[in-house]
């Protein structure tokens, strides 16, 4: 009984075992917390790159196919250290006509479809007036956790992006 009294009133390894129980519970917190910081940063880039076309777009007068191509290439730079191969990105000029429907008057793409001349397309309530055009990139991500038992399926991330263009009423694209 005396070894089982002594034993019972030993306090040596509780930190040991608290530490045994709790370390599997932090580092799992730990790594997902890193995980979700960066699937997070992935989606802001994604987010700025959509942002940066846009905003080049909006700046130009005229543009040619191989301008659009060059500011595609500046997105996919944009998104470094994450690679760009997932990335897909489309920049269409939106004018609204007399009737106040979004009609495409061009449009280009890298990995999304370009969206076809005269279609229309639904804008936010408010963004334009009647004959007024606005700058539409959109831009697609496919993050795909390098952790795969924490995020094992591809998260697609999204995000549109509209401007006015600056200099002029409408951007001109020759192709």
């Amino acid at each position: 009984m005396g070894l089982l009294t002594r034993l019972g009133r030993d306090r040596r390894g509780v930190s040991a075992v608290e530490f045994a129980l709790l370390a599997p519970v932090m580092i799992a917190f730990y790594f997902g917390m890193a995980e979700f910081c960066q699937g997070y940063m992935a989606q802001k880039r994604m987010g700025h790159v959509a942002a940066t076309v846009a905003d080049l777009v909006a700046q130009s007068s005229t543009l040619s196919g191989s301008n659009v191509d060059d500011f595609f290439t500046v997105g996919a730079l944009v998104m470094k250290p994450f690679s760009a191969n997932p990335l897909k990105q489309r920049v269409s000029n939106i004018t609204v006509n007399s009737s106040g429907v979004a009609k495409v008057i061009w449009s280009r793409g890298t990995g999304l479809t370009a969206r076809p001349v005269g279609s229309n397309v639904t804008l936010p309530t408010g963004l334009l007036a009647n004959g007024e055009s606005v700058v539409m990139a959109e831009a697609t991500y496919d993050y795909d956790s390098p952790v795969d038992y924490l995020m094992p399926s591809i998260t697609k991330f999204s995000h549109s992006y509209y401007l006015r263009p600056r200099n002029v009423e409408t951007v001109a694209y020759t192709n």
